[in-house]
């Protein structure tokens, strides 16, 4: 039985002696490589081979790589990034303004974009300017505007203008969004008190109107009841009435209706109805 395990001991020797430059060559080729995850791209930097590889970015997957070489992962997904500022408005008011900015790197600009800036491209180069078009802009606007008419207008101006100063930069702008304003409370109870004028103005302005255009009617409904009763009187005259008489006398007398008719006592000599019953 030791015999067996003497003899054994040599063999399983030369076997781990075999495996050994396999395995540590696996593990040299997994720990020298670099994995994209999706949605991003990568650039390589060479520290003995002229730096940084211009031209040319990797997509996603598995790159190996020296392990003396560096490799720089970009996310290329669209990002948002928030940011609360404190700027004055064209009049000096203190304002607080909370807003979004959607932005993403230029996939196809990687190698550049590390030369130029680097990994901390937001910090560096986005939010100093973000912040800088923020406060120029809204120094162009009063309080009373930031807060209801033109904050469409505001983050269109913002947006507008970090694509021309960030897309040299190889930062691409999607959108700019104002999610909040505050002002200072005196200020908003202005603005509400204004809003609340306005609209009493418009509601005031509403019933004024219909009160015109109930006068209008009744202006009119007069004017035809007049027009009606001039046309029925010059229609009318003593030869018609006393036909239209003589009919109401003939209908009466062929009533079955008890009547005492007093024949010519009438105006006219229009038969006279005293009175009759049932």
């Amino acid at each position: 039985m030791k015999m067996t395990q003497t003899n054994s001991n040599p063999a399983r020797r030369l076997r781990m002696s075999r495996a050994l430059p396999l395995l540590f060559i696996a593990l040299f080729a997994v720990g020298c490589g670099t994995k994209i995850p999706s949605g991003h791209r990568g650039v390589i930097y060479r520290p003995f081979a002229g730096g940084t590889e211009l031209g040319n970015v990797y997509q996603e997957g598995f790159v190996w790589h020296f392990p003396w070489n560096s490799f720089f992962v970009y996310r290329t997904q669209l990002q948002e990034r928030k940011e609360a500022l404190e700027v004055l408005s064209a009049d000096g008011a203190n304002i607080r303004i909370d807003l979004s900015l959607l932005f993403r790197v230029d996939p196809t600009r990687i190698d550049s974009l590390q030369v130029s800036i680097g990994p901390n491209y937001y910090n560096d180069a986005i939010a100093p300017n973000l912040r800088g078009e923020v406060r120029s802009i809204i120094g162009q606007y009063k309080p009373e505007e930031i807060y209801s008419s033109k904050r469409d207008q505001i983050a269109k101006d913002i947006a507008d203008r970090l694509r021309i100063t960030l897309v040299p930069k190889f930062i691409l702008v999607e959108n700019v969004i104002v999610r909040d304003v505050t002002l200072p409370k005196r200020i908003t109870a202005a603005i509400n008190a204004k809003l609340e004028a306005s609209q009493e103005a418009e509601k005031m302005e509403f019933v004024i109107l219909r009160e015109k255009q109930e006068a209008e009617r009744k202006r009119i409904e007069a004017k035809g009841i007049a027009d009606f009763q001039r046309i029925v009187s010059v229609g009318l005259n003593e030869l018609l009435l006393r036909w239209k008489g003589i009919e109401a006398t003939q209908a009466l007398a062929e009533s079955p209706n008890a009547k005492m008719v007093v024949i010519g006592s009438g105006k006219d000599g229009m038969p006279l109805i005293l009175g009759g019953a049932q």
